[in-house]
């Protein structure tokens, strides 16, 4: 009688022990909760559409001449700044269509459309201009910013 008495108590015991040991892992509500909190305010990768559904951290931008999301690096003319001395990490880059041209610049949120008249004249937009000399230069002004081929 006493052995199974004292088997009952160890059996007791261990349920109680392995009961606890389960809740100590358990993550709380208010773990949860916010583990829950701070990934709902992290950026999703992938998430930054912008309102043309372009994904600019895959490299897309809106193209208001080509109506779609393009990569401008892989589908357009590569403009370096005129050489004045200093050093930039920044380009500019153009696309063209028939007599008009759009300019992505790094200091300019949106693309600026350029137009030309005809077949061998600049294209132009206020005081942008982009010249079909030697490859291409774009002046501001009369500040030639630009240059590439």
């Amino acid at each position: 009688m006493k052995k199974i008495f004292l088997f009952s108590i160890i059996i007791g015991l261990s349920f109680s022990c392995a009961k606890k040991v389960s809740e100590e892992k358990k993550p709380s509500q208010e773990t949860t909760k916010a583990a829950k909190e701070e990934t709902d305010s992290q950026a999703v990768v992938g998430g930054d559409s912008d309102s043309h559904g372009c994904k600019g951290s895959a490299g897309y931008t809106w193209s208001i001449l080509k109506k779609e999301c393009i990569r401008i690096f892989e589908n357009s003319t590569k403009l370096s700044h005129a050489e004045d001395g200093k050093t930039y990490t920044t380009v500019a880059y153009v696309i063209f269509d028939g007599d008009k041209a759009e300019l992505f610049l790094d200091t300019q949120k949106e693309s600026i459309i350029l137009e030309r008249k005809s077949e061998g004249e600049p294209w132009i937009k206020d005081d942008f201009q982009l010249i079909p000399w030697k490859g291409y230069v774009l002046q501001k002004g009369e500040k030639i910013i630009y240059t590439g081929e």
